[in-house]
C-alpha cells in the first residue's frame, strides 16, 4: 500500500493514470453504443449459443454483442501489425525503415501499418454484417445502408486504434494490450452473475479445476515473464582528463519471453479469420465454397486437435517473429563495442552478435515453448471436460496476468527515476 501511495503522490504519475481510466471509460461508453436498428435480444442470444464468436466477442469486451460502434475492436489493427512485421522478412527496404532509420523509421512504419487497418476493417466489417444478416440477426440493408455500416466500424476501430496509442505514449505499458485487458475485465462481472444464476452442485469439481488450473497458469505466467538469463559484460577503463571511467562489470538481462503476451494475441486474431471466412462461406450456393466453408468451421471453430497443433504452432512461430523484429543482437553488440564493453571470452563486433542471438534463440525457445503450452492447455482441458468456461477464462487469465506485468514494471521503471524503491 506504501509504493501505491508513492505513485499518487507524484502527479505526473497521477495524472498518467487518471488518463488512462479515463480512456477505459471512454472505451466502456463506445462499447455500449448499438448501432440502430439491431435486434439485441436476438442478438446476445446468438452469441451465447456460439462459442467462437463468443470468444470474438470477449476481445472487444462486449462490444461485438452490442453491434456497437466499436464492434470490431483492435482485430484489424493488429492484423495489420501482423501482416507488417511479416513484410519485413520479404522487402528488405521496409526491414532497413523499421531497424536503421531510428525513430523517424519506426513512425514511418507505424504510419503504414494505421493505413493497412483500414481496408482490414472493411473486409472484416463487411465478413461479419454479410454472417449475421444470414444468421437472420440483421436485416437486409440497402447499398447506402451497408456503406454506412462499414464507415461506422472502421472508425470505431481507427478510434480505439488512436486511444491506444494516447496510452502508449504516456508511458505506462502498451495501449492496444491496455485496451484488451480492459475489455476482458469488463466481461468477469457478467460471466460471475452467469456462473452464479447457472450453478449447478454437480459441476462443483470443474469449477475447482478451473481454478486450479488459472492459479497454475498465472504462477506459470509470472514464472516465465520474470525469468532472465542475465550475460555478464565487462567496460574497460578509460582515462578522460583527470577521471576514469568504465572497469566496472555487469549483466545484459535476456528476458526468457521478451515478447510477453504479443504472441497470444496475434495468434487469436489470425484464428480467428478463417473461421469467420468459412462461417460466411457455408450459406453460398456455390458446392465447393459452401464445402470449404464447412471443413474451415470444422477446424477452426470446433477447435479439436487440428486446431490445438495450429495454435501451438503459432504462438511458438508468433513468439520468435516478435523478438526478431524488437531485439536485434547485431544493434546490441554495436552500442556494447560503442560504449567500450565487451562480453569476457568473446570478441567484439561480429562474434558478440553471434554469441547472442546463440544465447537468444536457446532461452527463446523455453518460453516460446511455455507460452505455447500455456495457450493450449485451457482448450485441450475444455475438450475433456467439456466446460466451456475453461477456454475463454483460461485465454483471458494468460492476457490479464501478463498485462498486469508488464504495466506494474512501467510503474517501477516511474518510481526508480524519482528515486523511489519500486514494488
Amino acid at each position: 500500500m506504501e509504493k501505491i501511495f508513492q505513485l499518487f503522490k507524484i502527479r505526473e504519475i497521477r495524472n498518467k493514470i487518471a488518463f488512462i481510466l479515463f480512456v477505459f471509460v471512454v472505451f466502456r461508453l463506445a462499447a455500449n453504443i448499438p448501432i440502430p436498428g439491431i435486434d439485441i435480444e436476438r442478438l446476445k442470444s446468438f452469441f451465447e449459443s456460439n462459442q467462437f464468436f463468443g470468444l470474438l466477442n470477449l476481445f472487444t469486451g462486449g462490444a461485438l454483442s452490442n453491434l456497437s460502434l466499436v464492434m470490431l475492436g483492435l482485430g484489424p489493427y493488429i492484423t495489420a501489425v501482423i501482416v507488417m512485421q511479416l513484410l519485413t522478412m520479404i522487402f528488405p527496404r521496409l526491414e532497413q525503415i523499421y531497424k536503421e532509420e531510428g525513430e523517424q523509421g519506426r513512425q514511418k512504419f507505424n504510419q503504414y501499418g494505421r493505413l493497412l487497418t483500414i481496408p482490414f476493417a472493411f473486409l472484416q466489417g463487411y465478413a461479419m454484417l454479410a454472417l449475421l444478416r444470414n444468421q437472420g440477426v440483421v436485416g437486409v440493408l440497402s447499398g447506402w445502408q451497408t456503406l454506412a455500416a462499414l464507415a461506422t466500424m472502421t472508425a470505431g476501430t481507427v478510434f480505439l486504434m488512436w486511444l491506444g496509442e494516447l496510452i502508449s505514449e504516456r508511458g505506462l505499458g502498451n495501449g492496444v494490450s491496455l485496451l484488451i485487458f480492459a475489455g476482458i475485465v469488463a466481461g468477469f462481472p457478467a460471466a460471475l452473475r452467469q456462473t452464479l444464476a447457472t450453478y449447478d452442485a454437480s459441476q462443483i469439481p470443474s469449477y475447482l479445476g478451473f481454478v486450479l488450473i488459472a492459479l497454475v497458469v498465472i504462477v506459470g505466467v509470472v514464472i516465465i515473464t520474470e525469468g532472465r538469463r542475465n550475460i555478464p559484460v565487462s567496460y574497460a577503463k578509460r582515462v578522460r582528463g583527470n577521471r576514469v571511467y568504465g572497469g566496472v562489470s555487469t549483466y545484459l538481462p535476456l528476458n526468457v519471453n521478451p515478447a510477453g503476451v504479443i504472441p497470444i494475441i496475434f495468434a487469436i486474431s489470425f484464428l480467428l479469420f478463417p473461421g469467420m471466412i468459412g462461417s460466411f462461406l457455408q450459406s453460398a450456393s456455390t458446392a465447393w465454397l459452401a464445402s470449404t466453408g464447412r471443413f474451415l468451421v470444422g477446424i477452426f471453430n470446433n477447435q479439436g486437435v487440428v486446431y490445438i497443433l495450429i495454435y501451438f504452432t503459432l504462438v511458438v512461430l508468433f513468439t520468435y517473429l516478435y523478438t526478431a523484429v524488437t531485439f536485434d543482437p547485431k544493434n546490441v553488440s554495436n552500442n556494447l563495442q560503442r560504449m567500450g564493453g565487451f562480453i569476457p571470452g568473446i570478441r567484439p563486433g561480429k562474434s558478440t552478435a553471434d554469441f547472442l542471438n546463440m544465447i537468444l534463440n536457446r532461452v527463446l525457445l523455453v518460453g516460446a515453448i511455455f507460452l505455447g503450452l500455456v495457450a493450449v492447455a485451457p482448450v485441450v482441458v475444455q475438450n475433456l471436460t467439456g466446460v466451456v468456461t475453461f477456454a475463454v477464462g483460461g485465454t483471458s487469465v494468460l492476457i490479464v496476468v501478463s498485462v498486469v506485468l508488464e504495466t506494474m514494471r512501467q510503474l517501477e521503471s516511474q518510481l526508480t527515476l524519482r528515486d523511489y524503491e519500486g514494488f
